[in-house]
């Protein structure tokens, strides 16, 4: 039974580690994201300098409609890019209240485990307490119990030599008394 506690608490501690490692692992793709979105807010002030450079250069309205091609093509990619990270950001943070109610029930699972085998050690020292007591007084009464054989033995030898009819008595006698003793032997 300790075993298998021992290899569920195991298990846990390995869930939670796991976990943990997870939860590492969508920091650093938070730190990305956000990194990411400072790129973006720097293509939005670019794109916003390049209008404001448009209405300033009206002279040069070949070169501004050109800028102004080439500013469109970078909005339409940021807003893009914008929309997959937010969807990425979406389902990151989806996935960290997942983990964090796993990581919940995988603490609760632990304090659950710790209270059982705080609740079954005391009890297994006593069970092994009583164990060895049992034991030894296994062995004190399998002593006894060859003593007491051995005592029969030598009465039945007594009791043969003196009357024939004793000997069939003692015969059972003793044949009572060894199945006594396998019953005893048996039972430890």
């Amino acid at each position: 039974m300790i075993h298998w506690i021992k290899k569920m608490w195991r298990a846990v501690k390995r869930k939670i580690q796991a976990l943990q490692q997870q939860a590492e692992e969508l920091d650093g793709e938070r730190e990305r994201r956000e990194k990411a979105e400072g790129d973006v807010a720097a293509l939005n002030r670019r794109i916003q300098h390049l209008e404001e450079e448009l209405d300033r250069a009206q002279e040069r309205l070949a070169t501004a409609l050109q800028k102004l091609e080439e500013a469109e093509k970078a909005a339409d990619e940021s807003e893009r890019g914008m929309k997959v990270i937010e969807n990425q950001a979406l389902k990151d943070e989806e996935k960290m209240e997942i983990q964090e109610m796993q990581l919940k029930e995988a603490k609760h699972t632990a304090e659950k485990a710790d209270s059982k085998y705080e609740e079954v050690a005391p009890k297994l020292v006593i069970l092994e307490g009583e164990l060895k007591r049992a034991e030894e007084r296994a062995e004190v009464r399998a002593e006894v119990s060859e003593l007491k054989c051995g005592e029969l033995e030598e009465e039945v030898l007594k009791n043969v030599t003196s009357n024939p009819k004793s000997l069939e008595a003692a015969s059972e006698n003793q044949h009572g008394e060894t199945m006594s003793l396998l019953k005893i032997q048996k039972l430890w």
